[in-house]
């Protein structure tokens, strides 16, 4: 087989396909293997022009002799121990200098792990996170890259060549060492999660709250997307709801069963949350809607047992305006969430994340693409450390449409329509202006029982409180 590409890539399902074709297309050959021979029948038969830059592998060895060290092989694989299956038996037919790609939906603390495994190995190991889903995979996708530095040298000019472009820009950076791209890619799945749910609640407080049609609720999602709400979600949401089913007529949401599946990566944000002590109420708010929705039996149970909700809004309770500019208050408040983890995250593991990179390279290619974040990469640049809330524009914004946010929350609660990532938003917010809030109540209860101790607002010097001093009362 002749020595043709310099990159090879293993895992045709729909994203590795969709990948393989774009590297091919920007002028790389590209060696590709699937375990199984005829999805690779079948994807060289549907190759049309790339075919001459697509070079078909029946074996991991025919792949690796495919590809003129030192070689890159990107790894398409199901994310968890298919991966490391996958890299104990390719690691055996590579030389020095040879670098796997792991390009899935990995756990960045797997990655840490198998980038620790390839010091000394004959291969070097880096992850990188791939947004877009098969549309982004094929024609640009949004990447976020993990490994050191003299891997990115290496092969960025390829990932940067196949990434979406804004303005001409490619969408694809190096984010930091290990698995830091992975957990960039990880925390963008978290706020796409609390994005996606916030979307669904104005949608809910449409249909049920006011009574709108599928068209009528098309119609507000088109016109939301021409203003500061200018995205892919907002695009998408507004085509949802315009379609018509195939099968039975009539709007096709009104066909769906409204139980949201998921892949995990919203609970790994979550999780990672946890573990770093920053507060991400609205991811959290979405991760759990998500299992409530799956819920499907048991929420019937409680509309026999409690009584069905939710009501009717009372008239003009509510209009689209007011709906927008929740929406964009939550959204706001979502991000600056999401990047105040990812600041957190690059203090405690050394990372130095490109915070303001992050944002660009989400302008395009990735599902939570957005108009807003052209400013929050500007914000970002300008105010490092900072949160989004407290840097203009965000600031202003916030003031401007906190009110709408708070009279939606009140509505929806009255009405009985659940609202968690909306309200979830609003009470961090609220928090986050309280300059004394209640926790020294909790304080003095940690020490009423475990003697945890507490700091007195005055500075004196008090360990514990007086229900333990023994001489009183």
């Amino acid at each position: 087989m002749d020595n043709l590409a310099h990159f090879g890539l293993i895992g045709l399902g729909t994203m590795g396909a969709a990948l393989a074709q774009n590297i091919a297309e920007k002028g790389y050959p590209i060696a590709v293997y699937n375990r199984t021979t005829s999805v690779t029948d079948e994807f060289m038969a549907n190759a049309g022009d790339l075919a001459p830059r697509l070079i078909p592998a029946k074996s991991l060895e025919e792949l690796v002799a495919a590809i003129t060290p030192p070689r890159a092989i990107i790894l398409m694989v199901p994310a968890g121990p298919v991966v490391d299956q996958q890299i104990e038996a390719l690691s055996p037919l590579l030389q020095d200098g040879d670098l796997i790609i792991d390009a899935g939906n990995a756990n960045y603390a797997d990655t840490e792990r198998r980038d620790r495994q390839s010091e000394g190995e004959t291969y070097d190991f880096m992850g990188i996170g791939v947004s877009g889903g098969e549309e982004g995979a094929r024609h640009g996708p949004s990447i976020m890259v993990g490994g050191k530095p003299a891997q990115w040298d290496r092969v960025g000019e390829m990932l940067r060549a196949i990434s979406a472009k804004y303005d001409g820009e490619p969408c694809a950076a190096l984010m930091g060492p290990g698995g830091a791209g992975h957990f960039v890619k990880m925390v963008h799945n978290g706020i796409e999660y609390a994005d996606m749910q916030m979307i669904a609640e104005t949608y809910a407080l449409m249909r049920d709250g006011m009574g709108f049609d599928a068209t009528r609720i098309a119609e507000t999602f088109e016109a939301w997307n021409k203003g500061p709400l200018a995205s892919y979600l907002i695009e998408i949401s507004g085509k949802v709801a315009r379609a018509v089913d195939p099968i039975a007529g009539g709007p096709m949401l009104d066909a769906i069963l409204d139980a949201a599946g998921q892949k995990g990566t919203g609970r790994w944000t979550v999780i990672e949350a946890q573990k770093l002590a920053v507060a991400i109420p609205v991811i959290e708010a979405a991760v759990v809607a998500r299992n409530l929705s799956a819920q499907v039996a048991a929420r019937a149970r409680g509309a026999d047992v409690f009584g069905a909700m939710p009501q009717s809004l009372p008239k003009d309770a509510l209009d689209t305006d007011t709906l927008e500019a929740a929406l964009i208050a939550g959204k706001i408040l979502c991000y600056a969430q999401g990047f105040d983890m990812l600041g957190r995250a690059s203090e405690e593991f050394g990372w130095k994340l490109p915070m303001p990179e992050i944002a660009r390279i989400w302008r395009n290619g990735c599902i939570i693409r957005s108009e807003m974040l052209n400013d929050m990469a500007s914000a970002l640049a300008a105010n490092p450390g900072e949160n989004l809330i407290f840097a203009d524009p965000f600031t202003r914004l916030v003031k401007e449409n906190e009110a709408a946010l708070r009279k939606v929350v009140i509505a929806a609660t009255g009405a009985g329509i659940a609202v968690p990532a909306l309200a979830a938003g609003l009470s961090w917010f609220d928090a986050m202006r309280t300059p004394r809030g209640s926790a020294n109540m909790i304080q003095a209860q940690r020490d009423f029982f475990g003697a945890h101790g507490y700091k007195r607002l005055d500075g004196k010097d008090a360990p514990h409180g007086p229900w333990w001093d023994k001489t009183a009362g």
